[in-house]
């Protein structure tokens, strides 16, 4: 691979926004998400956009989405922002000496894909560095591979895959690009109550603030494709309307307890990303860019995670999502604000995944699947290597239409009877 040259792009405006030069405070949804970086790559076979094109749809889009050419600081009360300065987006453009097909497994995973998208810098180096960084991989047979990093305080999964439409329409319709711009007052989303009254233990659930444990075991992360029929079938299975997300996490749950080897008396608990966007009280527009997420955590002895019929571990997936509600939402927000009014530092809860439990990301409700920057959408798209024994990521399949594609860290030692058993209902 040979990187060809690197820039950093700033947004094309007619006039200055409207929050330029602001200093945006992190809002209680964007501390509750991790000081990291997000990694993802798409993938398109030739022929694609020129590298010029995308740079210049790109400029037209973050225009709309100022937050991301801006940069991490600290206010002068000591809060951490996000400062929209303007300094823009880091491009980096590579050359790869080889045809696309050579690093496509089973036509639709990249292998090697860290070197697809920017380094992330360490966490004491995040203030001042581009929020927004790309990495353009073009080979040799006119094949592209679009590697990006962006920092979680600035966007969930749902604002990114939102701006990253927006992208990829600016590109295809070039000079003539209209978008309607998001809604960006991160401070609507943490109103207290006029008398905040924190009703549930947000200090042990989302603000825990300990680091993550170090893996006990060899890791390898997998990719397990479930196919339209067999979602239906298992839909069939659980007897009552659900979701295509609960219906595999129920079964999921179920196979990795029983690959595990794990004692019938033992818990297990599975701690779900929701988007709080149509739950909270009343509903937030899903063109809020920024975080909306908190989580919901099921929880059940082994036995009956086991024992259960499908339906009934889909219930108390179901019952657990619902009760991040209005009510919830608003103790949270509430407890957010007497922990600022007492100077409280908090430092989001570190992930629960690894053995007995898992950790669970869906993606099905997101676009990255679609993304098209004129030549048709991507061939592949997957999220970065999964560091904790559990993690889940739930995506559209590019490929395969109406399967899903669930990546998969799993402990080296479970992988086999894992892998035996995933696709079994019995």
């Amino acid at each position: 691979m040979t990187s060809r040259n690197s820039t950093m792009l700033k947004p094309y405006y007619s006039t200055p926004h409207p929050l330029a030069g602001e200093m945006v405070p992190l809002s209680l949804f964007d501390r509750a998400a991790f000081d990291i970086f997000i990694p993802v790559i798409l993938v398109y076979p030739a022929p694609t956009p020129s590298n010029e094109a995308l740079k210049e749809g790109l400029r037209r889009s973050v225009a709309l989405y100022p937050h991301l050419a801006g940069r991490l600081a600290v206010d002068h009360r000591g809060r951490r922002c996000l400062h929209i300065n303007n300094e823009g987006v880091l491009v980096v453009e590579a050359a790869i000496s080889v045809d696309l097909s050579n690093v496509l497994a089973n036509g639709s995973t990249v292998t090697n894909a860290e070197g697809l998208y920017p380094a992330r810098p360490p966490p004491e180096m995040h203030d001042g560095v581009a929020l927004l960084q790309i990495k353009l991989n073009r080979y040799k047979c006119g094949g592209l591979a679009i590697g990006l990093i962006c920092h979680h305080h600035a966007s969930d999964g749902h604002s990114m895959s939102t701006f990253l439409t927006t992208w990829a329409s600016a590109v295809r319709q070039g000079r003539n690009f209209i978008a309607p711009s998001p809604l960006h007052d991160r401070g609507i989303v943490a109103v207290p109550r006029s008398v905040p009254t924190p009703v549930f233990d947000h200090r042990s659930i989302e603000f825990k603030g300990e680091d993550p444990a170090a893996p006990m075991c060899k890791l390898k992360n997998i990719t397990v494709r479930f196919t339209a029929e067999f979602v239906a079938e298992l839909k069939a299975r659980v007897g009552a309307p659900c979701s295509t997300f609960q219906c595999l996490l129920a079964h999921l749950w179920k196979k990795t307890t029983v690959a595990r080897g794990l004692t019938p008396e033992e818990f297990t608990q599975v701690r779900v990303a929701v988007n709080c966007r149509g739950r909270a009280d009343p509903p937030m527009p899903m063109d809020f860019f920024g975080n909306l997420v908190l989580w919901a955590f099921p929880r059940l002895q082994v036995r009956d995670v086991l024992s259960w019929s499908y339906g009934a571990v889909v219930g108390a997936i179901r019952d657990a999502v619902a009760r991040i509600d209005g009510e919830y939402i608003r103790s949270f927000v509430d407890f957010g604000a007497v922990a600022d009014a007492h100077g409280e530092e908090l430092t989001a809860t570190a992930g629960t995944a690894g053995c007995p439990n898992l950790e669970v990301d869906s993606w099905l409700g997101f676009r990255f699947h679609q993304v098209d920057f004129g030549g048709g959408p991507p061939v592949a798209f997957q999220p970065p290597d999964l560091p904790v024994e559990g993690l889940m990521v739930f995506v559209h399949s590019c490929v395969a239409e109406g399967a899903i594609d669930v990546y998969m860290s799993v402990a080296e030692d479970h992988v086999t009877a894992f892998q035996q058993i995933c696709h079994s209902l019995d």
